[in-house]
């Protein structure tokens, strides 16, 4: 009689023991069901305005997620927190999975939001010297959105480009939205790279004739001329091997909004993505907002699809100024999948 007591106790109790763990279970230790961390590496940002925007469109809670999304001002800051398990996916860079892989990580992309790095080399029009190339930019001071971020991995490949070191400019780290502009403004840094709408909003405040642009990748001909390759894949949502594995399902339906959210993108105009984004993300300038989403439209992909060959690309690039990513035997087809991307009709 006693042991059957006890099991009765013991049992719900148990099984109350398993609930409360799942619901503390930290980010990136979750598997399928409950809640989702996405830590973006800058979240005003157009290169990530998919991510937010789904959550605008109510796309999320359609496909039956509670998502939750956290600023982290700079890709290597967003890495370093899927590393320690704080956030559950990334919306970065590729180039962070390739980085991984080079020291034997697994993070895996699993959709790809942007098509174009859409990253600016700009000049302040308050530089300490005159700037009129990339090879000028040695001993410059040159803000970046965070050190070890996309926008400093960009820098290192132009700069090596030009037979420069890669560390031939000192890197400052002035974030990617306001903070870049006023310290592009400032003269805090004699140059920077760039995410719109930060870059646009800096032009209206000083004068585009004032900001000296070294190099633009918004545009195919600009990825063109500093890549060589017609496309460049930049902002994807990443994850670890492991949470992909444990959340196969969370990862289709994470896949599946974005692309439902890239397709609503390429089917309404700047003012109307505008609308729905908040109204903060604009810094005030509603106009110049809409302007920059506009001539951003182009870069983003139209089916998440990750292409073999700009995936290729990335690595290379990364190579030529990364020892141990040159150094690495990387197998591409561990950093990126498609297998979670809706079935194409037809």
């Amino acid at each position: 009689m006693m042991i059957r007591t006890v099991k009765r106790v013991v049992a719900p109790l148990l099984a109350l023991a398993l609930v409360l763990s799942a619901c503390q279970a930290k980010p990136g230790e979750r598997s399928e069901g409950g809640e989702i961390t996405i830590g973006i590496g800058g979240q005003p940002l157009l290169v990530y305005l998919p991510t937010t925007l789904a959550r605008e469109l109510g796309y999320y809670e359609e496909a039956g997620l509670t998502v939750n999304l956290e600023d982290l001002q700079g890709g290597s800051k967003a890495l370093q927190a899927l590393q320690g398990g704080s956030v559950d996916v990334v919306s970065g860079y590729y180039d962070h999975a390739i980085q991984m892989a080079a020291k034997d990580r697994e993070v895996r992309s699993f959709v790809t939001m942007l098509r174009y790095p859409s990253i600016v080399l700009a000049v302040s029009p308050k530089a300490s010297k005159p700037i009129d190339s990339v090879a000028d930019l040695a001993g410059a001071n040159v803000g970046v959105t965070a050190p070890g971020s996309s926008t400093d991995f960009f820098l290192k490949y132009m700069l090596d480009k030009e037979g420069l070191a890669p560390d031939a400019a000192t890197v400052q780290g002035i974030g990617g939205d306001a903070g870049a502009v006023t310290a592009m403004e400032q003269g805090r840094v004699d140059a920077a790279v760039m995410i719109d709408p930060a870059f646009s909003l800096l032009g209206q405040r000083v004068g585009e004739d004032n900001v000296k642009v070294l190099t633009d990748t918004r545009t195919a001909e600009g990825v063109q001329e500093d890549f060589g390759v017609p496309t460049y894949p930049a902002a994807v949502l990443y994850s670890t091997g492991t949470w992909l594995e444990n959340n196969e399902e969370n990862a289709r339906k994470l896949a599946g909004v974005i692309v439902k959210t890239l397709e609503w993108i390429d089917q309404h105009s700047a003012e109307e993505i505008a609308d729905r984004m908040p109204a903060e993300y604009s810094q005030g300038n509603r106009e110049v907002y809409v302007e920059s989403i506009a001539k951003a439209k182009d870069a983003y992909s139209k089916d998440g699809v990750m292409q073999a060959d700009g995936a290729e690309a990335v690595r290379s690039v990364l190579a030529q100024f990364d020892k141990e990513i040159a150094g690495a035997d990387i197998d591409l087809a561990g950093t990126y999948s498609n297998d979670y991307l809706p079935a194409k009709e037809g």
